[in-house]
């Protein structure tokens, strides 16, 4: 038997995703199945790459959309399914692209099968995905899903074609986690709605709360890239800043010292791992990820907001404060 929400407790997944914490377990069934191919290569494949579970947040906030219309698991899950398919199989490119031999503490796909296999596996998973979305049976759905694989990918190819440069502001990283994490929420959202039948209020609402869910949970994770430990984190502390990727504590950081900066001497190849370093400190020091956690709480107040805008006759209040439930949860999170 699948375990609930990627590894959680069913006591932990109950408290988390409430009125759908009995069906994620045919989410991770519906992953699961991805595995079970004649080709044992290809077993052992997905086999790692699908182990490794995850929150499950995306494809929760795909069913609790559901119940603001007609909630239908046999429609729902492939939906939630895809979303969390789509976003692993962006993490098996994001690995390759960064060189990661680790993530979260297992190796990944990159690392086990080498960089072409991987690439060609998250193709195989892409597609995947998309055959997932289109059992729905919903055009809309469909078009949507389309449509975010198409942003995600802009927003990591925008990502990698500006590594090591250092004149990104802040609207500019915006625009970026909107299309490269953002986007994925919203979608989850948005698609357990439209697929469930809710009224086009219901639908817009949740569009705007996964969307702002997703960058409030985009920023927090830019935090504890700084902030957090290795070990939990499952990758070395400043991540991103080791790989050229400016985040908003860094952007913050080039605002207030311009001219002589360590992330400007680290991008320019001087002594690179020492002046990160210096970096890391003085953005810790300097008060600088409670400024980006203030960002990251007016993303969340606005996603309540988008949230309390949905009809209240759509949905029961579990639903609703499952939903802002996990608007705390984002911006609590340790890893």
């Amino acid at each position: 038997m699948a375990v609930p929400a990627g590894g959680r407790s069913p006591v932990e997944a109950a408290a988390l995703y409430g009125p759908v914490a009995g069906d994620l377990p045919l989410v991770d069934a519906k992953l699961a199945s991805l595995a079970e191919v004649e080709a044992p290569w290809l077993r052992e494949m997905l086999g790692a790459v699908l182990a490794g579970g995850g929150k499950r947040m995306r494809p929760a906030v795909a069913l609790l959309a559901g119940r603001f219309g007609r909630y239908e698991a046999g429609r729902l899950v492939p939906l939630a399914a895809s979303v969390e398919l789509l976003h692993t199989a962006t993490l098996v490119h994001d690995d390759v692209i960064d060189a990661s031999p680790e993530r979260r503490g297992r190796p990944t796909a990159a690392a086990l099968f080498q960089n072409g296999p991987s690439v060609m596996l998250g193709d195989y998973m892409f597609a995947y995905a998309a055959d997932f979305v289109a059992e729905t049976g919903n055009i809309r759905a469909i078009r949507a899903f389309a449509k975010t694989l198409r942003v995600m990918a802009t927003g990591e190819l925008e990502q990698d074609l500006s590594a090591f440069e250092y004149s990104e502001d802040v609207q500019r990283y915006f625009d970026r986690i909107a299309g490269k994490t953002a986007s994925l929420f919203a979608t989850a959202a948005e698609g357990g709605a439209v697929v469930a039948g809710a009224g086009e209020p219901s639908v817009e609402a949740l569009r705007r709360y996964g969307q702002r869910l997703g960058m409030a949970f985009q920023i927090v994770d830019d935090v504890l890239d700084f902030s957090g430990d290795a070990e939990a984190l499952g990758k070395p502390v400043a991540s991103d800043l080791r790989a050229g990727t400016l985040t908003l504590p860094a952007i913050l950081y080039l605002q207030r010292q311009p001219d002589d900066n360590p992330v400007r001497r680290a991008f320019d190849g001087v002594r690179p791992r020492a002046n990160v370093e210096r970096a890391v400190a003085a953005i810790r020091e300097g008060g600088l990820l409670e400024e980006t956690m203030e960002v990251a709480r007016r993303f969340a107040g606005e996603a309540l907001a988008a949230l309390e805008a949905a009809p209240a006759e759509a949905a029961d209040s579990a639903t609703r404060e499952t939903l802002a439930g996990l608007v705390s949860e984002v911006l609590e999170r340790r890893s």
